[in-house]
């Protein structure tokens, strides 16, 4: 709950009275208001760029301990996104070097001594770690910025200590992973023995690079288990920095292996390797099928999957409407609304319907824009340009599919990647910006009359990731919460990321979950060890 207080107080921040103006020309923002349809201060997006005080230092693979050169010597750039400038060159890991780090992971479980260490020397690992990920927060946390978009003040005062927080939780699990003795119904000691699987190869994403990092590899780790990481290819920068830290903390060589590369080269051979033992990926749907496919036409390793969503966040009659704005608000646009359970779709009741429309309008257009590592900006640049195209794209299909543009849907200033917050009314389920996976600050309204309507219509998706609910009655928020086909539901809070709390989804959302007590089985076998007993004094 205190990071997500932290999120939300950073995240409701307006931008100052000084900065200048731009003006949306999109379509009529409804009957009787002006053609205008808002008006942005956005000096701060325009300004140059901010110079990162922190140097790159680690771009080659980290493969059995070591830094290295991919095996064909390729590199690739990775962007700043507030320029589209390259910030630095990495090394291009492919098939080859898949390889290589499967060897190392390999060797390092079969051989070495990580999996044969007693827990608590494991938990000690990673508490050391815990501990380096606190003392290099303006290392790490300007590194996911600048190469990332995200602001500078969420990386480090919301990211960061959630990042050690996890890790400590993992820490603290590794000496308290143990079996049962079971009853049977003949002489037999009968017991169950908790394993590592072995190796894990392990694909994250690049919305949250360190933190899908964490959330990976540090419950493999309590485990037992070996990693190979292949990074997105828009941000490899952060994981390669926390993995030298947890060498660091004293992790052998082998145990944490990365390899900077694209999906269908570098990706698609971890997925398919025969000598990986299991597979967690997180990403978009579309991918996430062709990981499983690549899985299970291998040696059909488990696969643990944490895929996109399109979640509804509903927004009942009683609900103080400043407060559903303000957390709505919230819930689309954080980072930059590049977050799988962003509450993209908001079902506002009709009775509170167009004072909600209006604050949320109002909201939307004093959300401050710019430079990420200025101090006191709410939104940053997306990603990278195919992202930038894709978010403009669906802004247009909005307007043509009849829905209105209340305010935003254009881009700020002519270098880099920033798009004014966006807010779209009368939006209905069969439009495109209703169904897709937007990942973008785009902020769908729709209305509804009752519980049972909005019940039938949230889960009228593909997606199930998570809802959000904003009620005072705890009759309709219990009726919601277990109505909605969902993996987790916020009431009157969100995007709130407890340690402990397990977070995955139902339908083409994924399979498994993340975090929690939940996650260490995605990274353990059970195995049964039977035993005749002779005469017993009793079985």
């Amino acid at each position: 709950m205190a990071a997500a207080s932290r999120i939300s107080s950073l995240l409701s921040r307006s931008l100052a009275s000084s900065a200048s103006s731009l003006l949306s020309n999109g379509r009529i923002c409804g009957a009787g208001r002006s053609e205008i349809c808002s008006s942005y201060s956005t000096a701060a997006a325009l300004e140059k760029p901010i110079t990162p005080s922190v140097r790159v230092n680690y771009t080659k693979l980290l493969i059995n301990g070591d830094f290295v050169d991919s095996a064909s010597g390729k590199t690739f750039p990775t962007y700043d996104p507030r320029t589209g400038d390259v910030i630095a060159h990495v090394a291009e890991g492919d098939a080859e070097d898949i390889n290589r780090a499967v060897s190392a992971a390999r060797k390092a479980f079969d051989e070495g001594p990580w999996p044969k260490m007693t827990a608590y020397e494991r938990s000690r690992v990673l508490f050391r770690f815990a501990d380096l990920i606190d003392q290099h927060t303006e290392e790490l946390a300007t590194l996911e910025t600048w190469d990332n978009g995200k602001t500078y003040e969420q990386a480090a005062k919301v990211e960061l200590p959630m990042i050690s927080r996890l890790i400590r939780y993992y820490a603290g699990w590794a000496d308290k992973i143990h079996g049962l003795t079971a009853p049977a119904d003949s002489p037999h000691l009968v017991q169950t023995i908790h394993e590592p699987i072995g190796v894990a190869g392990q694909i994250i994403p690049w919305n949250f690079p360190l933190l899908m990092f964490a959330w990976k590899v540090a419950p493999a780790l309590a485990c037992g288990n070996t990693v190979v990481i292949k990074t997105a290819e828009q941000t490899p920068l952060s994981a390669l920095y926390a993995a030298k830290l947890l060498h660091e903390a004293g992790a052998p060589a082998g145990v944490v292996n990365v390899v900077s590369g694209y999906g269908p080269t570098a990706g698609a051979a971890l997925a398919s390797h025969m000598e990986v033992d299991k597979l967690a990926f997180t990403g978009s749907t579309e991918t996430g099928k062709i990981v499983l496919q690549l899985a299970a036409k291998s040696n059909l390793k488990p696969v643990t999957l944490e895929l996109g969503g399109k979640s509804p966040f509903i927004v009942c009659k009683d609900a103080d409407v400043d407060k559903a704005v303000e957390l709505a608000h919230f819930a689309l646009f954080f980072n930059q609304g590049q977050c799988c359970c962003a509450g993209s779709r908001t079902y506002v009741h009709e009775s509170v319907y167009d004072e909600f429309l209006e604050k949320a309008k109002t909201r939307a257009l004093k959300r401050s824009v710019g430079d990420p590592f200025v101090a006191g900006i709410e939104q940053g640049p997306q990603i990278d340009s195919d992202q930038f195209e894709k978010i403009m794209k669906y802004i247009r299909s909005g307007v043509e599919s009849g829905a209105t543009l209340e305010t935003g849907g254009k881009r700020i200033g002519d270098k880099g990647y920033y798009i004014q917050p966006t807010v779209f009314s009368n939006v209905n389920e069969d439009m495109l910006i209703a169904k897709d996976e937007i990942f973008g600050p785009v902020q769908s309204v729709l209305k509804f009359k009752d519980i049972k309507e909005v019940i039938r219509r949230a889960n009228t998706t593909s997606y199930g990731l998570a809802a959000g609910v904003f009620t005072q009655d705890i009759d309709t928020a219990n009726t919601l919460t277990r109505a909605l086909k969902v993996g987790t539901v916020w009431v009157n809070c969100y995007d709130v990321f407890d340690a402990a709390i397990p977070f995955g989804g139902y339908k083409m959302s994924g399979q498994g979950r993340e975090k929690g007590i939940h996650c260490l089985s995605n990274y353990l076998q059970v195995k049964a060890v039977v035993t005749p007993l002779k005469d017993p004094a009793w079985i």
